[in-house]
């Protein structure tokens, strides 16, 4: 009993206050990433794979072309070209050889490792803003946050735009179903090529600023990506649909994928508040992602069940008018 009361005593809530605002800032910069995460999962149906290798590709990229002289806005956007690029390698190996989705993104992930091994040089570069100027840094987190918050505007009123297009259109009838797309004259191997080099795209672009926000570029920082974008796009999904319900549109709906990254981030932060051992942190994005994709599931379910019960009871009831008449 006295070491609970120890533990609990020992957490400090101005401790969580002080590190919330970087939880936001990060939780902002994945948030972009998972709306990458959000065209292939669920626009194109796609499970890619390749977003872990593409969000180190970015901060790799990013940071040998700082080092090498290359200013911040023209870094940043190879960056994004070097994303895109990964996205069309995934998108050539699964439309033209065949190979299934989920071992498409693999292959390439594998690949980018080596790759971006080969970029940097090294598996670590700095990239301090003392040295380089940045677009953001985990230096000033107010001005994190505000730049981050500027790009999901921008990035969110695109995707708006793009996917009511005729060649968006095409991307989203693609994912929902491409056997009447086919049918229909879709080129659907081209829709789904641009989807993968859009979403890998907005993948680097995201490491990219991530790698600028903690100062270095690491060849690992994207292990684990596909899981933390799955998060952000699931709970922000979930989050969503319980505010807005069937009044949520595709803008809200891409609005709640960088609030679902904050959440996660915030959830994460109470996880180390918490004191709970950092080895196991992937274990407890684990559970969150299990709750959150099985909580539509089974709220679904749920409702199923009390609709077919009253359904029965409502056939009984009347079974039994019938008979007292």
């Amino acid at each position: 009993m006295d070491g609970i009361i120890n533990y609990f005593s020992s957490l400090n809530p101005a401790v969580f206050a002080s590190q919330l605002p970087g939880n936001i800032a990060q939780g902002i910069i994945w948030g972009l990433m998972a709306l990458g995460v959000f065209i292939t999962y669920k626009l194109l149906n796609f499970a890619d794979l390749t977003v872990d290798g593409s969000f180190a590709t970015g901060g790799a990229v990013t940071a040998i072309l700082l080092i090498n002289g290359v200013p911040i806005w023209p870094a940043t956007l190879i960056a994004l070209a070097a994303g895109i690029l990964a996205g069309l390698v995934t998108g050539f190996l699964h439309t033209v050889l065949g190979i299934p989705d989920i071992l498409a993104g693999i292959l390439t992930q594998i690949a980018l490792y080596s790759i971006n091994l080969n970029i940097m040089g090294k598996a670590n570069l700095p990239i301090s803003y003392r040295n380089y100027t940045l677009i953001l840094s985990g230096s000033n987190i107010g001005r994190a946050i505000i730049v981050g918050l500027s790009f999901a505007v921008v990035v969110i009123g695109l995707m708006y735009w793009y996917f009511g297009t005729e060649q968006g259109s095409t991307i989203r009838s693609t994912g929902s179903n491409p056997a009447m797309s086919k049918a229909q004259g879709i080129n659907i191997n081209a829709a789904k090529v641009i989807a993968l080099a859009l979403s890998n795209g907005l993948v680097a672009l995201s490491g990219s600023l991530f790698a600028q926000y903690q100062g270095f570029s690491d060849i690992n920082m994207g292990r684990g990506a596909i899981v933390i974008g799955l998060a952000a796009v699931i709970i922000g999904a979930v989050i969503g649909e319980a505010i807005f319900r069937k009044r949520a549109n595709f803008i809200i709906k891409l609005t709640f994928v960088i609030v679902g990254g904050i959440l996660y981030y915030i959830s994460m932060g109470i996880v180390l508040w918490l004191k709970m051992p950092t080895d196991d942190t992937k274990l407890f994005t684990a559970v969150i992602v299990a709750v959150f994709l099985a909580f539509p599931y089974l709220k679904n379910k749920s409702k199923n069940s009390f609709k077919r019960v009253a359904k029965e009871n409502k056939k009984t009831l009347n079974r039994e008018e019938k008979a007292d008449a």
